[in-house]
């Protein structure tokens, strides 16, 4: 599959009359994505001020190098604003997705494609596991478990953002287990009875406290993100993507095809950087607008959130112990 295709939009007649804003994508507005068909109350998560997270650090976890991006831009970019640290961690070697004229030049490409989307991200780092792309469900899952356990202990990692492995009807095998190694390694990763040997090494039992998971299909929805304020540092980091997101330089390609056929789309603008970066906002991440009028912002991401169950005894400890 091209994922470059992935977010392929038909553009409607409309769209040719002017520079308007497209409108609303239907295949985006369903109950389930916004959480409403599940009657699960949904929190809106908003910018704050200041950095209330500073010293936190979070793990955006991918299977290929758009993940992220498309899905999570936003919300790096805004807990890095909010004070966290962010690592990248993609898994496979995205060898079978993209534009070459061999496999190793593709991985090779999509490589430095994923240390700029980092940068652009604001990521401290960017870590390559290297599993076969579109054959990660052929590799055993605990040494993928183990190896994400090891860095959540090293990067001290508090929150994770990754695929949801509850979400519905999704076919890639990589997004599965890439899903499930982090949802097992989420808990096991503070337990002192796993992988003790890094003990030895200086490390100590630490895990996650919370977790954002998106999905490319129906999920339970609880967190919409606002992320208005960074909607343009996401289409920026999107179009570092080049080898196969779903940015790159389409925009220049639908501006040449149409001029091609005597037409242009105004809101392409009259260069093809403007093209590229406008083609990103407004199609290739649709969704988020889409979203965004759902929940009364402008850009939103949405999210299954979770976080560890707090333990009632320390609450009770603390609001009712006396000294001896």
């Amino acid at each position: 599959m091209q994922r470059r295709n992935f977010f392929g939009t038909s553009l409607s007649a409309g769209l040719m009359q002017g520079p308007a804003e497209p409108q609303i994508d239907r295949e985006y507005q369903s109950g389930g994505t916004g959480g409403v068909a599940y009657n699960v109350p949904v929190t809106i998560e908003r910018k704050a001020s200041g950095q209330p997270h500073k010293g936190k650090v979070f793990a955006a976890i991918q299977p290929h190098c758009d993940d992220v991006p498309i899905f999570a831009g936003g919300l790096c970019l805004k807990l890095i604003d909010e004070g966290y640290t962010g690592y990248l961690i993609t898994l496979s070697n995205d060898s079978m997705a993209g534009t070459g004229p061999s496999i190793g030049d593709i991985v090779y490409k999509n490589e430095q494609d994923t240390y700029e989307v980092g940068r652009r991200l604001k990521c401290k780092e960017s870590f390559f596991l290297n599993y076969p792309n579109h054959n990660m469900d052929a590799w055993p899952l605990v040494e993928i478990r183990a190896r994400l356990i090891f860095l959540f202990r090293v990067l001290k990692v508090d929150t994770v953002i990754v695929y949801d492995p509850s979400s519905l009807y999704e076919r890639n095998p990589d997004h599965v287990i890439t899903a499930k190694a982090v949802e097992s390694a989420f808990w096991m990763a503070s337990s002192r009875w796993d992988y003790p040997e890094h003990f030895k090494a200086g490390l100590t039992p630490h895990g996650p406290q919370d977790a954002y998971y998106f999905a490319r299909g129906p999920q339970i929805v609880n967190r919409v993100v606002d992320i208005s304020d960074y909607i343009d540092g996401k289409v920026h980091a999107n179009l570092a993507n080049v080898t196969q997101g779903p940015a790159g330089n389409n925009g220049a390609f639908l501006k040449a095809k149409l001029a091609a056929q005597g037409k242009k789309l105004p809101i392409l603008g009259n260069d093809d950087a403007t093209a590229n970066k406008n083609y990103t906002k407004y199609f290739a991440l649709s969704r988020d607008r889409v979203r965004g009028k759902q929940h009364g912002v402008k850009y939103a991401e949405v999210y299954h959130y979770v976080s560890r169950d707090e333990n009632p005894i320390d609450e009770y400890i603390s609001q009712n112990a006396v000294p001896l």
